[in-house]
């Protein structure tokens, strides 16, 4: 291997993706990152090609993506035939669990807009619209 594609050590790889050193190593025991080379001394030694991998995963994981998909995005990049169909019915489903959660987190967002409009900010505790759905059982529609 050429020494100048392979002399980084795990803190410049670190530094350079933008995660912490523990990821890198964590990375690697789960398989995600192949294990580097060793220098004579014991120390790790990365190439170009795992500072493109741990973009690969960071950027994934900004997207949403379990580190189990990302081992199965990993995957299906190094296939030359199926893999870019099998991305995109990955992004795709992504995107509708993404779009599910936005649904959800908007009509949670609607129901607390509610109850604030509802309460006056002052007066008894028992009265307050916000603690009675708080305690309600059954919600009011």
């Amino acid at each position: 291997m050429n020494t100048q594609t392979s002399s980084l050590t795990i803190g410049a790889v670190a530094k350079r993706v933008g995660v912490a050193i523990d990821t890198i190593r964590y990375y690697e025991r789960e398989g995600l990152l192949p294990e580097p080379e060793r220098r004579a001394s014991g120390y790790r030694s990365y190439d170009e090609g795992a500072v493109r991998q741990l973009r690969f995963i960071r950027r994934a994981k900004d997207l949403g993506f379990t580190l189990e998909e990302i081992r199965d995005l990993l995957a299906l990049s190094a296939d030359r035939h199926r893999g870019v169909k099998a991305v995109k019915k990955r992004a795709q489903d992504r995107l509708a669990a993404i779009d599910e959660r936005i649904a959800e987190l908007t009509r949670v967002r609607n129901g607390l807009e509610q109850l604030v409009a509802a309460c006056p900010g002052h007066g008894s505790p028992e009265q307050c619209p916000i603690l009675r759905a708080l305690v309600d059982e059954e919600p009011k529609a």
